[in-house]
């Protein structure tokens, strides 16, 4: 741990590396906390592979990987998002499709795009050393959009989130709001990809909501906790994966991933110990 510290004072690739991690955090924390409520994970899942495919579109036509990225998420987003509100029945199908698809395209053109070949193995588990500054300023424009419209939005996607029906008869535009959560959802995966990369976006999406929603259940204060988490996963992976020489992103997903058990267990000895209280009282 001191030499990582030590590093850290020296090298700006380290300290890069620790402000992407931080700033992906936020967008982790507050989307990944309505997409855990909202039990849409899977979906999440199809729009976070689906974004290889704009990437290598992005390449091969000598683009900002990250502006392909950002395309191709918020049109999976909308599609995905159709399908579901007018043939829930075919969602799983179209997700399925696109996850396969999006891959599949970004690969060909990968392997199509002339000159240096790209890395595929830091597109898949991202490598979160290589965060170059401009992404940084990427990151932190899309944290700004996120947390406004989350703020301005904020009381629609709790109606949304926890009953449509009865947002609906209170006059909430259901169907835009829906899209707009997974137009969110959409912005948060390019900033995870940065971090993780494609594979293991879902994990970081996910885990520090779920392990915030095992203690709270304001929607608030899991968007705090699972942001706190997120930075404590991001930091803490990146110092862990220093000395061994081990790859960053999932150094971060495993320390996530064993916090999350662990949560899970001290989470249901806490619940079974209520029971056996309320039980003792009331006899």
């Amino acid at each position: 741990m001191n030499a990582f510290l030590d590093a850290l004072l020296h090298y700006d690739f380290l300290q890069g590396a620790l402000v992407a991690g931080l700033l992906a955090s936020i967008g982790c924390g507050v989307v990944g906390t309505l997409v855990v409520v909202k039990r849409i994970a899977f979906m999440a899942g199809g729009i976070a592979h689906s974004v290889l495919g704009g990437m290598g579109a992005a390449l091969y036509f000598g683009v900002d990987p990250l502006l392909g990225a950002l395309f191709a998420a918020i049109v999976s987003a909308l599609l995905i998002g159709g399908v579901r509100l007018a043939w829930a029945a075919q969602e799983d199908t179209l997700i399925g499709a696109l996850w396969a698809i999006g891959m599949a395209v970004g690969i060909l053109f990968i392997a199509k795009t002339p000159g240096y070949a790209t890395d595929l193995i830091s597109l898949l588990f991202g490598n979160i050393l290589l965060v170059p500054e401009r992404a940084l300023w990427f990151m932190g424009v899309l944290d700004v959009v996120l947390l406004v419209v989350v703020g301005l939005c904020y009381r629609q996607f709790v109606a949304v989130i926890f009953d449509e029906e009865f947002a609906r008869l209170r006059g909430v535009p259901v169907a835009f709001f829906y899209l707009l959560l997974l137009c969110l959802v959409a912005v948060t995966v390019v900033l995870l990809i940065q971090v993780v990369g494609l594979i293991l976006v879902i994990a970081l999406l996910t885990l520090p909501a779920a392990i915030a929603g095992h203690y709270l259940h304001s929607l608030g204060a899991m968007m705090v906790a699972a942001t706190l988490l997120g930075m404590v996963f991001t930091s803490g992976g990146l110092a862990l994966s220093y000395g061994p020489d081990l790859p960053a992103g999932p150094t971060m997903i495993l320390l996530a991933g064993a916090a999350y058990v662990f949560s899970a267990l001290v989470a249901r000895l806490l619940a079974r110990h209520r029971a056996a209280q309320r039980a003792r009282a009331g006899g």
